[in-house]
């Protein structure tokens, strides 16, 4: 992937047709002046006709050398997407693909991801060519004033619009344990503390007071910084303030993450996460699938992946415990079951053990304590 990545950031540098546009231009009025030259005086028409076949013979040739910078970017672009899945070709779905009988939950996804990117204007045409779609009207709403906030935060450094959204949703943020609302107004303090201190100190006697039992160590470190204001280099807080683009970014972040998750969604796009993770496991996938084809052979196990995946951390959602007795990943129909003891085995091992045991008894394989298989729970994780 980082290939594909490198390629396509080459690319984008490229793949810049103003140079390209201004070469067209600039032939078209070439053309405009000889005609208006040859309305002017018929008799010049030769002699203008022959400059300007010139002049268009370099002007073309300028414009297809910036095509051929471009078409080089995509040539190589394309070479890295067929190096990399060289293998797409030869691999099917058609003995089991699990989104064949799933298109409205796919179509709800897509329209979902382009509502929550911003695209609405997109999005609306999706849900009109793609049929009824179960999206309640006011989602649209609700990320269209998402947006708003947001680019008022991005673009015009104005955090009114979300400070007066988390106090609006206060009592909510609160049970959440959110501390978005000091977060916004912190910020909004750092901020006016490096354009103009003493508005910063109208803001915070203004605005802290609420936050003294929760937040009183930051607020004391903010209020400390007006101590060496002449000297902020060699001030102890001066990291408060070193880098407050990123400060702007993380406020971004954690906004959009409560406001989705105040709506009942995550914070990244289901069909964003599910692409990328599938984009990172499919090398790996795709060579299982040639070598069980060489070796003539299939995956039985549909619930399962053939290979461990590793993704990152940011991917892993779901906790997994493997047996320890039988090594085996357990599953929906093989959940893992804690015994009296508090040790933990699959279901099948457990049914195994007790089989082994009188009356149904067993022994746990950890620890010598016995206990009868019905006084197993299952564990959910």
């Amino acid at each position: 992937m980082e290939a594909i990545q490198k390629e396509y950031e080459r690319l984008i540098k490229r793949a810049n047709l103003s140079k390209s546009i201004n070469d067209v231009d600039h032939c078209l009025r070439l053309l405009e002046n000889a005609r208006e030259a040859i309305l002017r005086d018929p008799t010049t028409s030769k002699m203008t006709l022959v400059k300007l076949q010139q002049a268009m013979s370099t002007g073309l040739g300028k414009v297809q050398d910036d095509h051929k910078e471009i078409y080089t970017g995509l040539n190589r672009y394309g070479k890295a997407l067929d190096k990399t899945f060289k293998a797409a070709s030869t691999y099917s779905t058609n003995d089991y693909d699990a989104l064949t009988s799933q298109a409205p939950l796919i179509k709800r996804a897509i329209a979902m991801h382009l509502i929550r990117e911003g695209q609405f204007s997109v999005a609306d045409f999706f849900l009109t060519e793609a049929g009824p779609i179960d999206i309640p009207p006011e989602l649209q709403q609700e990320f269209q004033e998402m947006y708003e906030i947001l680019d008022a935060m991005r673009t015009r450094r104005d955090l009114s619009l979300a400070i007066d959204w988390a106090r609006q949703k206060s009592v909510q943020l609160e049970q959440r344990g959110s501390n978005l609302e000091f977060d916004l107004c912190k910020l909004q303090f750092i901020w006016l503390f490096i354009e103009r201190p003493e508005r910063a100190m109208a803001y915070a006697r203004r605005e802290f007071a609420r936050f003294q039992e929760k937040h009183l160590k930051d607020i004391q470190q903010l209020m400390c910084a007006f101590l060496f204001l002449q000297t902020q280099e060699k001030s102890p807080y001066s990291r408060i303030f070193a880098d407050p683009e990123k400060s702007w970014n993380d406020v971004s972040h954690s906004f959009t993450k409560e406001f989705c998750s105040l709506l009942g969604l995550s914070a990244e796009s289901p069909l964003y996460i599910a692409s990328t993770a599938g984009a990172i496991a499919l090398p790996t996938l795709l060579k299982m699938a040639s070598i069980m084809k060489e070796k003539k052979t299939e995956w039985s196990t549909v619930n399962e992946l053939p290979a461990e995946i590793a993704l990152p951390p940011g991917y892993q959602f779901h906790s997994i415990f493997v047996c320890p007795v039988s090594k085996d990943q357990t599953t929906d129909s093989n959940p893992p079951m804690m015994l009296p003891c508090g040790h933990v085995i699959a279901q099948e091992s457990l049914q195994r053990l007790a089989k082994g045991g009188s009356s149904g008894t067993l022994k746990c394989p950890y620890c010598p304590r016995e206990s009868s298989h019905h006084n197993a729970k299952p564990v959910i994780i």
